[in-house]
C-alpha cells in the first residue's frame, strides 16, 4: 500500500510540473488578452517564441498598443527586432507618437534608429516640441582688446531622416561657440557688441550650423553677455614687461663686459709694473759686472747717483710722484 501512496505522488507531482511546463509554453492567457484586443495571433507562435527565447509580453503587448492605435505592425518584424537587441516598446510608442502628430515614420527607420543607440521616441518627441539647449559660457576678444563671455540658448528640432549617423548635441553646442568667438572676434569694438547683442544669433544662424547633424536649428538667442578682462592692456603690459626685462639683461651684459675689460686692463698694468720692478732689480747687477769688468770707475758712478739724486729732487719739487729708489 505505501508503494501505491508514494507511485500516486510521484505522479502527481509530474503531472503538476507538467502542467505548469503548459501553461509557460503554451501563455493561454496572453493569447487570450490578444484575441479580445483584436490581435490575430496564433499559439503556435507564441509556443515557437518561447522555443526562441522570446518573451512572448515583449511583443504582443506592443503589438497590442499599435492595433488599438490604428496602426497595422507585422509581428514578425517586431520578434526579428527583439532579437537583434532593440527594445520594441520604445519603437512601438514612438510609431504611435509619430502617427499622432502626423510624422512620416515607418518601422524600418524607426528600428534602425533605435538599433543605432539613438532614443527614438525622445527624437519624436524632440520634432514635436523643440528642445532648448544651453551652450557654456563662451569667451571671446572684441579688436579693442576687451573679453566678452557670452551664453546663448540654441532651440533645436530632431531630424529624423538625419538621426542615424548624423552628429548629436555636443557639435550643436561646440559649433555655435565657434561661431560666437568668430562673430565677438571681428566686431571691431566691445561696445558694438553690447548694444546689439541679436546681431551675434543673426549672424551664427545663417551659417548653417545644422549641417550633417540630427537636429534642426529653429533659433540661437543670446541669454547674456558680459564683460571681462582687458586682454589688450594685459597683453601689452606683458610685453612692456618682456622688453624692459631684456634691456635690463642686454645692460646687465654690457656692464658684465666693462667689468671683465677693467679687471683685464689691470691685469695688463700689473704685468708691465712687474716688468719694471724686474728691469729695475737688473740695474744694480749690471752697474757691479761693469765695476768688475773695469767698464765702469767710481767717478762714473758717483757722477750717475748725483744725475739720479737731481733728479729725485726735480720729481719732489714738482710732485711727480714716487722716486725710484737705487741700491748703492
Amino acid at each position: 500500500m505505501e508503494g501505491i501512496a508514494v507511485g500516486t505522488a510521484l505522479l502527481i507531482a509530474l503531472g503538476a510540473i507538467l502542467l505548469l511546463f503548459l501553461f509557460w509554453a503554451v501563455p493561454v492567457g496572453l493569447w487570450i488578452t490578444a484575441f479580445a484586443s483584436g490581435v490575430s495571433v496564433r499559439l503556435s507562435n507564441l509556443i515557437g517564441m518561447r522555443l526562441r527565447k522570446v518573451n512572448p509580453r515583449e511583443i504582443i503587448l506592443p503589438m497590442i498598443s499599435a492595433t488599438k492605435a490604428g496602426l497595422k505592425l507585422d509581428i514578425d518584424e517586431l520578434e526579428a527586432h527583439y532579437l537583434a537587441g532593440g527594445d520594441v516598446h520604445r519603437v512601438v510608442n514612438s510609431l504611435i507618437s509619430a502617427d499622432k502628430a502626423n510624422i512620416e515614420l515607418p518601422f524600418q527607420q524607426a528600428a534602425a534608429i533605435d538599433l543605432a543607440g539613438r532614443d527614438v521616441l525622445d527624437a519624436v518627441q524632440v520634432s514635436v516640441n523643440p528642445k532648448v539647449i544651453q551652450t557654456p559660457k563662451v569667451a571671446a576678444m572684441a579688436k579693442d582688446g576687451i573679453q566678452l563671455i557670452a551664453i546663448a540658448r540654441v532651440t533645436v528640432r530632431a531630424n529624423i531622416n538625419r538621426l542615424v549617423g548624423g552628429a548629436g548635441e555636443e557639435t550643436i553646442l561646440a559649433r555655435v561657440g565657434e561661431g560666437i568667438v568668430s562673430t565677438i572676434g571681428s566686431a571691431d569694438s566691445h561696445k558694438a557688441v553690447l548694444e546689439n547683442p541679436d546681431n551675434i544669433s543673426k549672424t551664427v544662424l545663417a551659417k548653417g550650423l545644422d549641417s550633417g547633424t540630427a537636429f534642426e536649428i529653429l533659433s540661437i538667442d543670446i541669454a547674456d553677455v558680459d564683460v571681462g578682462k582687458n586682454i589688450g592692456a594685459e597683453l601689452q603690459t606683458d610685453q612692456a614687461e618682456a622688453d624692459k626685462r631684456i634691456a635690463q639683461a642686454k645692460a646687465e651684459e654690457r656692464r658684465a663686459m666693462a667689468v671683465a675689460s677693467e679687471q683685464e686692463n689691470k691685469a695688463r698694468v700689473e704685468e708691465m709694473r712687474a716688468e719694471v720692478v724686474r728691469a729695475q732689480a737688473e740695474v744694480p747687477r749690471a752697474i757691479a759686472e761693469a765695476f768688475r769688468g773695469g767698464n765702469l770707475g767710481i767717478m762714473d758712478y758717483m757722477k750717475y747717483r748725483n744725475i739720479s739724486s737731481d733728479t729725485q729732487m726735480r720729481q719732489a719739487i714738482a710732485g711727480g710722484g714716487e722716486s725710484s729708489q737705487e741700491p748703492t
